[in-house]
């Protein structure tokens, strides 16, 4: 796992400690999201669609940081729109390192380059770079050419300076497992990277295209395939995600989806219920997000706009919470990697609460 013990240490006491008290819903990853605005235009995304006047704005140093207070989180991913045109983002990212948090700052790479030399590495700090595929792929899917050797570059400039540096790669319809494989050997043997994060993509509402995500079948299918190609190798490709997400994504743990895991904090507040759904509104406050927000109206089976995804925002902290909950199938599962044969786990029941919604226009499993 591509995650310092140091971290995982840290997660895991925190864990624990809600455990301990009770707790049935508490968040494991705040998402804050400081920004829309974005340099780049890609057709799975959708966030640079929103007015100019929103486009400008941005959360300050203190509202970033009372988040993370309000939150409590002990892992805070920074994404956007793209983090580092914030002029104010190495102070972010000092403050909430310094309240001790593990802090992943998700880039596409493009100014990293540029302003690597106002951060400072640590053992709690990663770039999260977006790379989906090697460089035609991945051009193709921001839809733009030159990007890949621009995230490249940078990568090999973040890691000879001593940063840790992790790869956040989506993948959509007519994905090759082979070059995605390829993809996943390059950038563990050739860049060096310390972590790898895999996840279907969303169908994102604000998207300017839908016909490129996968359906649920479609994406088990492929997992299993990617991981097919890396039982191969000699040393596993280092994996960010837990054991039991990336069993989930190959078909075979029947999770239901865990928002509340990953809460969102943007510009216009607490975002319900998830990163991914930008028209169910917002709450004032992180408390007020988890006491108001209709959390069994969400998730796969319980409410269509739900029923493709996968995303790790999603069923990552179901998967931790089965981790603690399963820790002997969790170790066997870590031991052998996911399963590529057999029949998939069931999804969850369809028992939509409102009537009359219909899904987002993904194209059906086949």
């Amino acid at each position: 796992m591509g995650i310092p013990f140091a971290a995982q240490a840290r997660i895991a006491r925190y864990v624990v400690g809600k455990k301990i008290k009770g707790e049935k819903r508490f968040p494991l990853v705040l998402m804050l999201e400081p920004l829309f605005q974005c340099n780049l235009e890609c057709s799975g995304c959708g966030k640079i669609a929103y007015s100019n006047d929103i486009l400008r704005q941005r959360l300050t140093v203190q509202e970033c940081l009372d988040a993370v207070d309000e939150c409590g989180a002990p892992v805070v991913a920074i994404p956007g729109g793209e983090p580092l045109i914030h002029k104010d983002m190495p102070e972010i990212v000092n403050k909430i390192l310094a309240k001790g948090k593990l802090v992943s700052l998700c880039t596409n790479a493009i100014l990293l380059a540029k302003r690597l030399d106002e951060f400072t590495p640590s053992p709690f700090l990663m770039f999260s770079v977006h790379l989906d595929g090697l460089q035609e792929r991945h051009d193709a899917s921001v839809c733009r050419d030159g990007v890949f050797e621009k995230a490249v570059t940078a990568i090999r400039l973040a890691r000879r300076r001593g940063f840790r540096v992790s790869i956040n790669c989506t993948l959509f319809q007519g994905e090759d497992p082979d070059k995605v494989a390829q993809f996943l050997d390059f950038v563990t043997d050739d860049l060096g990277v310390e972590g790898i994060t895999l996840s279907p993509g969303y169908s994102y509402e604000k998207a300017p295209r839908h016909d490129v995500f996968l359906g649920r079948n479609e994406s088990k299918k492929l997992f299993r395939e990617i991981f097919k190609r890396g039982q191969g190798r000699k040393k596993g490709w280092p994996m960010t995600d837990s054991t039991l997400f990336l069993d989930f994504l190959a078909g075979n743990q029947p999770y239901e989806c865990t928002p509340w895991s990953t809460p969102t904090r943007n510009v216009f507040g607490w975002q319900k219920p998830c990163y991914l759904l930008v028209n169910e509104g917002y709450a004032p406050s992180f408390k007020a997000l988890m006491d108001d927000t209709d959390w069994d109206n969400y998730g796969t089976g319980k409410n269509p706009k739900c029923d493709n995804c996968m995303a790790h925002c999603g069923y990552e902290g179901s998967a931790v919470d089965d981790v603690f909950a399963h820790p002997i199938k969790a170790m066997l599962v870590s031991l052998r990697g996911p399963r590529t044969e057999g029949p998939f786990a069931p999804d969850p029941e369809i028992k939509y609460k409102q009537t009359g919604r219909q899904p987002l226009p993904v194209r059906k499993s086949s």
